[in-house]
């Protein structure tokens, strides 16, 4: 596409290098911001506004006919999307338990890997379609004149699809937000109704979210007894506004080196997947006397097309795939996140400095096959790499307060890496394939990944930001009674299979009962008042029966059956 413009063979690298850098440069500018914005609105209308704007940016993208045009679509492509951060505060939200965490932070790159096979495969299938497929678009004047249009178009295909998928389903994880009505979930539900079975769980939660909405729609009167917080309800510490965290809280020692890692290694990982391409592209030079002098001065790549590029690349997907569903959790879960990082670093510079000789070799099948063994492994170094350096970033923060802007600092670091590498390194091979030296910038990002793989030596194994909080998720309440007692129930409005069966549990459904009675303005304010601190009082001396003697605790369930009896809705309802 950048030869499209009128760049000369020698320049693609760099200006495509450059390409590249002014979408990152855009991406970690903006990406704090909306860090900051996901925690202020919430994570899920910051990824619906990211995917919507880049759908757009792909389509102007597809259109552009000049390197400027191209340069100013892709910094607003950057800017207008800062979804990576924010999907992996989304993720420890969801998913706080270190046990779990390979699993749950292995489906990024697994994403990746697909995206892998299919991004290079519709980008070379589909490129000039004109050309490649005349008796089907020769006549349509628009892709003669939008040559690269057509692929840009199938993947806003592919964005459309996610962005209804989030919209439907997606659901917030941000606690001060979980709980607000979602008329996108309430719409996805109202489609997918009739193609599933509700459990009694599910039925359960709905009913029961259905009365929150009705509630917080209808209130007839406001009292000092409507104003207590129903029992179900989340701690005023869990609903409060979060205050924006300070720079000391985000930057401690360990976080600052984990960022440093996770910098270095989006830096040279992603400047090797910015020059391969360009690398498999160049011509193929027969090596010579005149040309070549080993072991470091030599030219040429592998000379081959756009769809042999995306051919390699899918295979390159695929595996990175199989390897990351099948062995990354099981190898993360066996030696540590912090072992496998270590690891990983440690191949990288391996891999970038045999990639330039592989182009020298004569055999065109051992060519290809140690070049495809040389890719597989940086694949597997990824796979392995990247949601280990994010996992120990996340566990590096003390709480989820912090999370939102650490993953907002980690996307704009990392963006200036990949801003800053694909442009050196595209100068650097410009250079160095003019004065005959392809090693150019394979060494420099050796180099590189070997100052990357200096801080994971220093890195410490955090316990993850739920340590010493607890962080409940749905509908249920970390807020323990007033009266302080332990066995009383936590405050769930969802039942647990493991309740305890006592009177003063049955009391106290009573009083969830009657208070959403009352907030529902169904009841006479005076009247329940009265009835709500008899049952109050029942449960009380139900908790006293519990540790009585068993002649006692008859009699007293038997005046307790009688009081239930009084205060119960349908009685109730006749008093009224």
């Amino acid at each position: 596409m950048i030869r499209s413009f009128g760049v000369e063979k020698n320049q693609v690298a760099r200006w495509a290098g450059l390409t590249g850098a002014i979408f990152s440069m855009s991406q970690s500018i903006t990406a704090v911001a909306w860090g900051r914005a996901s925690d202020k609105f919430g994570r899920k209308p910051v990824i619906l506004t990211g995917l919507a704007s880049t759908m757009c940016c792909f389509v102007l993208w597809g259109m552009a006919t000049s390197l400027p045009m191209a340069l100013t679509v892709r910094a607003i492509m950057g800017g207008g999307n800062g979804n990576v951060g924010i999907i992996r505060t989304m993720v420890a939200e969801l998913v706080p338990q270190k046990e779990f965490q390979p699993v749950a932070f292995s489906i990024m790159p697994l994403v990746w890997s697909i995206g892998s096979v299919f991004g290079p495969a519709f980008g070379g299938f589909f490129a000039r379609p004109a050309e490649q497929y005349p008796n089907v678009f020769g006549n349509i004047a628009y892709f003669k004149k939008y040559p690269f249009a057509l692929p840009n178009l199938v993947a806003c295909v592919v964005f459309f699809i996610s962005f209804m998928t989030g919209l439907l389903f997606l659901r917030e994880t941000l606690e001060i937000k979980r709980n607000k009505h979602d008329w996108g979930i309430a719409l996805g539900e109202k489609l997918t109704r009739p193609f599933r079975k509700l459990n009694s769980r599910e039925r359960r939660q709905q009913k029961q979210q259905r009365q929150r909405q009705r509630q917080q729609r209808r209130l007839s009167f406001v009292d000092d007894e409507a104003s207590l917080p129903l029992l179900g309800q989340r701690s005023p510490e869990a609903t409060k506004e979060v205050t924006r965290p300070s720079m000391t809280e985000v930057f401690t020692n360990q976080t600052i080196i984990n960022l440093i890692s996770y910098t270095f290694l989006t830096l040279h990982s992603v400047t090797y997947d910015q020059v391969l391409p360009v690398f498999l592209n160049y011509p193929r030079q027969v090596p010579d006397e005149n040309n070549t002098h080993l072991p470091f001065k030599f030219s040429g790549g592998f000379g081959i097309s756009s769809n042999r590029i995306g051919t390699i690349f899918t295979i390159y997907g695929v595996s990175c795939g199989i390897v990351q569903f099948m062995l990354f959790p099981w190898l993360c879960r066996r030696f540590g996140a912090l072992n496998c990082f270590k690891a990983a670093t440690m191949v990288f510079p391996v891999v970038y400095l045999l990639t330039p000789y592989t182009a020298l070799i004569e055999s065109e099948h051992m060519r290809y096959a140690c070049f495809m063994a040389l890719l597989l492994t940086k694949g597997f170094a990824v796979i392995i790499g990247f949601p280990c350096t994010t996992i120990m970033l996340t566990n590096s923060a003390s709480s989820l307060r912090i999370l939102g802007t650490l993953n907002g600092f980690a996307t704009t670091f990392s963006g200036l890496g990949r801003a800053v590498g694909p442009a050196v390194a595209g100068t650097v091979f410009t250079l160095g394939v003019e004065r005959g030296y392809m090693i150019a910038p394979w060494w420099l990002m050796a180099f590189v990944a070997m100052i990357g793989a200096i801080p994971c030596w220093f890195i410490i194994e955090g316990d993850g930001p739920t340590s010493g909080a607890d962080h409940s998720q749905g509908y249920e309440s970390s807020s323990d009674d007033d009266d302080g007692d332990d066995d009383e129930e936590d405050g769930t409005l969802v039942p647990n299979s493991d309740e305890e069966e006592g009177a003063a549990n049955d009391d106290g459904e009573d009083v969830v009962s009657l208070r959403t009675a009352l907030r529902s303005g169904n009841r006479a304010g005076e009247e329940i008042t009265l009835v709500i601190e008899a049952v109050e009082e029942g449960s009380e001396s139900g908790s006293e029966r519990g540790s009585s003697s068993d002649n006692e605790a008859a009699g007293l369930k038997d005046k307790k059956t009688t009081e239930d009896s009084t205060t119960s809705p349908t009685s109730y309802g006749t008093m009224s």
